[in-house]
């Protein structure tokens, strides 16, 4: 396994200077650097090459982040907008190939945050974006990229809500490069168990977020989690990927808006003790999951 957190954990918005970024990281005991997917549409090949060579040169993977917006739902009763979105993540994927980065993971199979839910047609929308997934895998099979699809909880989606429905939706895409990511906030509010829905997933799992059951970064909140226990679970699937923290604890900007962030949960924190609390959150993740 390898560790890292998303991009977004020093500022208020969804953006970042991605060089300082990444050595910051790096410095902070972090294997991985989850970027944002959208972002790498904005960014000249220049611009590409520089992330590509600063992560190379400090040993860490991109792994690319998606939250779709609502014109490209793969599940829109708008073919237009389906065709938008197959058009948009291939692209995307595009993109990651030119940074190396292998694993483009999030709710790709719809948009978010959701804010139509249309419950009465699930099956018809599952029907929409498997068709849309299953376009958008033969260039990930092509560029040999994992898109890895993240089961989100109850309020901020409906189309795919736990393991056992992620599973479903992956075998019915029937893709090698399509695979769960599991994240343990949301797992916390839908699992009945949460090493117990790692082990469900067992081979199709392509990526683990991992935060508190308030987004605090794991190991601030103690005992609301099993880490040791999902530590075991992992190891017992044989899983070796990428393990990213998703913290959001600071309130204020768009970052604070979109996630809900109403109280400071960083109690007070500066720049440096943000840090601190980075470092002894990968050390921490590292001596619960690798046993």
């Amino acid at each position: 396994m390898k560790f890292g957190a998303l991009y977004s954990y020093w500022g208020h918005e969804w953006k970042c200077d991605y060089i300082e970024t990444a050595k910051r990281m790096h410095a902070c005991g972090c294997e991985v650097l989850e970027v944002g997917a959208p972002h790498l549409l904005d960014m000249t090949d220049e611009q590409l090459k520089e992330l590509k060579d600063t992560c190379d040169g400090l040993g860490m993977e991109i792994t690319s982040n998606i939250g779709p917006a609502e014109e490209y739902d793969l599940a829109s009763e708008d073919p237009a907008v389906r065709a938008n979105g197959v058009k948009y993540l291939t692209d995307i994927l595009r993109a990651m190939a030119k940074i190396g980065s292998k694993s483009l993971v999030g709710a790709m199979y719809s948009y978010w945050p959701c804010k139509n839910f249309k419950y009465d047609d699930k099956e018809g929308a599952w029907e929409r974006s498997i068709e849309g997934m299953k376009e958008v895998a033969k260039v990930a099979e092509e560029l040999d990229i994992e898109c890895c699809l993240e089961v989100l909880n109850r309020f901020e989606t409906y189309i795919m809500t736990n393991c056992e429905e992620a599973v479903e939706y992956c075998k019915r895409v029937g893709s090698k490069n399509v695979n769960i990511l599991l994240d343990t906030f949301h797992m916390n509010i839908e699992e009945d168990n949460l090493p117990d829905a790692i082990r469900k997933a067992g081979p199709l799992l392509g990526h683990f977020h991992v935060g508190e059951g308030n987004r605090k970064l794991p190991g601030m909140s103690k005992g609301s989690m099993p880490w040791a226990e999902m530590g075991e679970a992992l190891r017992e699937i044989g899983y070796n990927k990428a393990v990213v923290a998703e913290p959001f604890m600071l309130p204020g900007g768009s970052v604070g808006a979109d996630i809900k962030v109403w109280r400071d949960l960083s109690n007070g924190a500066d720049g440096a003790q943000m840090d601190k609390y980075l470092i002894e959150s990968m050390a921490f993740l590292k001596e619960k999951f690798n046993g």
